[in-house]
């Protein structure tokens, strides 16, 4: 399996567009990941991911919230999360993006009877990036290539 991230800036977006021929888990550089893909509702048809960054004020419990509207308004199937507690982060992450009470605890969060509703029309894979490794499950990928494109920066994980 292989994992191609995307990072394109704002001003490239366009461009991302008429180029997003495969699949691909976009950062957007220079502006709100979220908000600049949502912006792009009537304009992709193929389904995409996204790569957030988490910190003290984005956390896990955002990103859910983020990644289930986002999954209604773009063909989404992949959010990647970075953080120094990514793998606890993305458990939170993947807790959330369901129509069930969550009741959970890790080192990051502790939900006890938390929704977050409507839940994303088609299942969203959670893969956590530690700055190093991408992992779901057991499957670990790591940086195999970078090159930068008129799109943007373009890198794959095997």
């Amino acid at each position: 399996m292989a994992l191609v991230r995307l990072d394109v800036r704002f001003d490239a977006l366009d461009a991302f567009v008429e180029e997003a021929n495969h699949h691909v888990v976009v950062s957007i550089t220079d502006a709100d990941t979220i908000i600049a893909l949502g912006s792009l509702h009537d304009r992709l048809q193929r389904p995409i991911g996204v790569w957030l960054e988490l910190s003290e004020d984005y956390s896990a419990q955002m990103a859910a919230r983020d990644v289930a509207t986002l999954s209604w308004l773009i063909p989404l199937d992949t959010v990647v999360v970075s953080a120094l507690t990514a793998e606890a982060s993305a458990q939170v992450l993947e807790a959330l993006l369901t129509n069930d009470e969550v009741n959970f605890s890790n080192g990051v969060a502790t939900l006890v009877g938390a929704y977050n509703r409507p839940a994303p029309p088609t299942p969203v894979a959670v893969w956590s990036f530690d700055g190093t490794h991408l992992r779901r499950g057991d499957e670990v990928l790591r940086e195999a290539s970078s090159e930068s494109s008129g799109v943007g920066d373009v890198t794959t994980y095997r």
